[in-house]
């Protein structure tokens, strides 16, 4: 389906309370008749007023007479020239410009994204650091490393808006994103994600509990819990079923999880090899006609007291089931449909679903840990970690590793049947550089390769004095001007070496439409920056860099 089809089928599920039968035939007409790189701003400005019943009062300007480009700032980078390194993406500058160039960098020829993972923890919106300085209707002379956090909602939504439209477009079709969030915008940041995301990719409202403290009671409650917003980029496509796994070990046995042939076989199952989560018994017939069992079944206490067989379509064969049983796997029938699961030894783990409250009180029997013994921590914890490397209290609410890692390590690769540890990781909301450190010790702790693209302003220095600071000093255990510092990773190992952070600046350039030959040879300076970007970037690739890059006017004061 082309974009303008999608487009069209989208206006043809709008009711018709909202939208009649005349106004959606001149909407078509419009879409039919629009190029497709206005498709998203004409689709908007036609459904506005159906949308999500906001009104977005002041949306970005775009400067078509200027181009945003990325380009390397070399004397920032992290250990870029040592070899055999890691190497992460750390992006300074506006994020709106950040994401254009990763659009056109992490996106294939076929308009896939190939992005796995979105995390990020935009301004929540609220008065909170108001009393920094950090007000929409002041300019920000902040004490404080902090975000203009403080708009309009209107203005909120729409910066939340355009970021995202292009998120989507970066995530690969098995990709997800989280977005953290509190109660203040929480009810629409969920609406405006079900427009943009799509209500049928909607996978959890996870929560938070964000501290242990509780102090004196405040406005009627004390809000001890954060949300996080949680989508798939297409639950639907490919099949796939499952994206989020807390521990993996069980494998349904039948066909259509692998791809087998459509020829069923009959498996010999021995006597104790079977767990089965149904009363003792005699069983004799099925309640599937997937699974067809060809003898008597005896269970007594819980496990099949008899040699049994059972046909259905299975990639396994007579040997394999004797190689497993003899490796200490065994099997496992929850129901009388008879669907059997394999059960892997005790070097493996079962599959469990994520739980939606992410409890962190250890005396909490619900705790959610991470697969790696974790206790997902609290702001307290984190606020502790971060002095301790930067030894000051300059950077507020941030995010603890722990919990950035307990939901990376969530992502499941469904074709490999297996935790995803070589994703790429973006974070366009970076503040003080949580997603990257939390990326760099997962990698630690299950061997992964997985790689982090962080993008950050620069506004009061955040960029280069907070998030590159951080990635400097737990990457070589001491400060860029080689101060001391409290943090260590663990006793066997102090610091995250085997890590390298390449740096990049966003870089605006005068262009307007009669500047032909100065196009050229800044979409070859943007091919070279584009391959340092992603290695793997085809710097043969043609891109329109009129409307690719076009830079985002500054905000107004």
């Amino acid at each position: 389906m082309s974009l303008k089809e999608e487009y069209i089928a989208k206006l043809d599920k709008i009711p018709t309370v909202s939208f009649n039968k005349e106004q959606k035939q001149i909407a078509k007409t419009i879409i039919e008749n629009t190029p497709d790189k206005d498709l998203d701003a004409v689709y908007g400005l036609i459904t506005q007023r159906v949308k999500t019943g906001f009104v977005f009062d002041e949306a970005p300007e775009v400067n078509h007479n200027a181009v945003a480009l990325i380009k390397e700032n070399s004397t920032l980078g992290i250990n870029v020239d040592l070899v055999g390194k890691l190497e992460h993406k750390l992006i300074i500058g506006e994020n709106y410009d950040a994401l254009k160039n990763l659009c056109a960098t992490y996106i294939d020829k076929n308009g896939k994204g190939l992005i796995d993972v979105i995390y990020i923890d935009p301004p929540y919106n609220t008065e909170a650091t108001k009393e920094d300085g950090n007000d929409y209707k002041e300019e920000v002379e902040a004490s404080k490393f902090v975000y203009r956090d403080k708009f309009t909602r209107d203005g909120w939504l729409n910066m939340m808006n355009e970021r995202l439209k292009l998120a989507k477009r970066l995530l690969s079709d098995s990709g997800v994103i989280f977005i953290s969030i509190d109660d203040s915008e929480q009810a629409y940041l969920k609406v405006l994600c079900d427009e943009i995301l799509g209500e049928d990719n909607f996978i959890a409202n996870f929560i938070w509990e964000k501290t242990q403290h509780f102090g004196r009671q405040k406005l009627n409650s004390y809000t001890n819990g954060d949300y996080i917003l949680c989508y798939g980029k297409n639950l639907k496509s490919n099949g796939l079923k499952e994206l989020l796994v807390e521990k993996i070990n069980t494998q349904l046995l039948d066909a259509p999880l692998y791809n087998a042939s459509n020829n069923t076989k009959v498996l010999t199952f021995p006597k104790g090899s079977v767990k089965f989560n149904l009363r003792d018994g005699i069983y004799n017939e099925t309640t599937s006609s997937d699974y067809i069992l060809k003898n008597q079944v005896n269970v007594v206490n819980g496990v099949n007291d008899n040699d049994f067989m059972l046909e259905f379509k299975s990639r396994w064969s007579a040997k394999t089931v004797k190689e497993e049983i003899e490796k200490g796997t065994k099997f496992w029938v929850k129901t009388q449909s008879f669907a059997i699961r394999a059960i892997y030894s005790n070097d493996k783990e079962a599959k469990v679903s994520p739980r939606q409250i992410i409890f962190t009180n250890k005396n909490n029997p619900y705790c959610t840990y991470s697969r790696y013994g974790t206790k997902v921590g609290t702001n307290e914890e984190a606020s502790s970690e971060l002095e301790c490397i930067l030894k000051n209290k300059l950077f507020s609410y941030p995010k603890p590793v722990s919990l950035i890692k307990y939901l990376l390590s969530l992502l499941f690769d469904n074709s490999q049947q297996k935790t995803k540890i070589d994703a790429i990781i973006l974070d366009f909301f970076a503040g003080s550089g949580t997603t990257g450190q939390a990326v760099m010790e997962l990698n630690e702790e299950d061997g992964g390769q997985r790689k982090f693209i962080l993008v950050t302003n620069n506004e009061n220095g955040i960029g280069e004095k907070i998030t590159r600071e951080r990635l400097y000093r737990v990457i070589n255990g001491e400060g860029s001007q080689g101060e001391k510092i409290d943090w260590i990773y663990t006793k066997e190992k102090p610091y995250l070496t085997n890590n390298s952070v390449r740096v990049f600046n966003i870089e605006t350039e005068e262009l307007t439409l009669q500047d032909l030959d100065k196009a050229e040879k800044l979409k070859d300076k943007a091919k070279l920056e584009f391959k340092k970007l992603n290695e793997n970037y085809n710097i043969n690739n043609d891109f329109d860099i009129y409307n690719e890059l076009s830079a985002l006017n500054p905000l107004k004061k």
